[in-house]
């Protein structure tokens, strides 16, 4: 069944794309505009215009139309939830999973997980990644947040677009990083030598990552970064860049007998909570892989 909205604004002077995502925060200003250009809302029993400027006393009608059957299967994966709310669900993501189906990778992806475990989930976007807010590399462990509801995820891509969000993740790379504490900034694009690669490009967006030397293992470093902006491969290429490669990175690290994937667990998240807005902070502790190969490590 599809859902309705009906006002009358008390005041004008506003234009009615704005309006009506001021007035219902869950209904982002680019769906609001979707809504008009389909016909779906009304002034005063008339098609309305994006840019009309609404009156005072006008009459205000939003039909959302139910969304369409979900070409996306639900399937029974297992997932280690660390928390959830009627807001949000955070999950510690396994190395080996995807986070969303792509060309040639349609299913056995964290949403199919997802949607089998909260089938409600489809409901809120008719995109392949519902609820899905920021990701994780296939070969990257942990922390990763799921909006159950539109206006849970507007509030936390808002959030990713302040920056106040904390992502921290945990890395062990080649070589003795020095000095104990630094930031990398560089602009990042495309690799123009290989189209599926990203690397430091002079035309690039900027980039930004905090690091902190956790410990010295022989000739490798446990580092904990920081990620102040969200740029695809952003830590992996950063730390190659200053020629300390993350192990078991076949792309743009080291290669390591130890480890089949690269060496990168995100390990902390904070956000405010949407419904509350308090603060809050999540970990992850480094899975079994990532602590066999700290030990092999040590013992070389």
């Amino acid at each position: 069944m599809p859902q309705e909205y009906h006002f009358v604004p008390e005041s004008g002077g506003v234009r009615l794309d704005r309006l009506i995502s001021s007035k219902y925060p869950e209904l982002s200003r680019t769906y609001v505009q979707k809504l008009i250009k389909d016909g779906h809302i009304t002034v005063n029993s008339q098609a309305a215009k994006t840019s009309y400027i609404a009156i005072a006393g006008d009459r205000v009608d939003i039909t959302i139309p139910p969304p369409p059957p979900s070409p996306l299967a639900a399937e029974q994966l297992p997932l280690s939830i660390i928390y959830e709310d009627a807001d949000i669900i955070i999950i510690d993501k396994p190395a080996g999973l995807t986070v969303h189906p792509a060309p040639g990778n349609p299913e056995h992806t964290l949403v199919n997980a997802i949607l089998a475990h909260f089938p409600e989930l489809a409901e809120i976007s008719d995109s392949n990644r519902p609820g899905i807010v920021h990701r994780l590399d296939k070969d990257t462990s942990g922390l990763i947040l799921v909006a159950k509801n539109r206006a849970a995820q507007l509030n936390i891509t808002n959030q990713f677009k302040a920056r106040s969000v904390v992502k921290l993740y945990q890395s062990l790379v080649k070589g003795r990083l020095t000095p104990e504490r630094g930031i990398i900034e560089a602009t990042m694009g495309r690799d123009p030598h290989d189209r599926k690669k990203m690397a430091i490009v002079s035309r690039g967006r900027e980039s930004s990552t905090e690091y902190r030397v956790l410990k010295y293992i022989g000739g490798y470093t446990l580092v904990e970064l920081k990620l102040n902006t969200g740029r695809t491969h952003q830590i992996r290429v950063h730390l190659a860049a200053i020629g300390y490669p993350v192990v078991g990175d076949a792309t743009y690290g080291v290669r390591s007998p130890y480890l089949s994937r690269q060496f990168l667990h995100a390990w902390r998240l904070g956000i405010k909570l949407p419904s509350t807005g308090e603060y809050k902070e999540f970990t992850a502790e480094l899975p079994p892989d990532l602590t066999t190969t700290l030990k092999a490590v040590e013992q070389e």
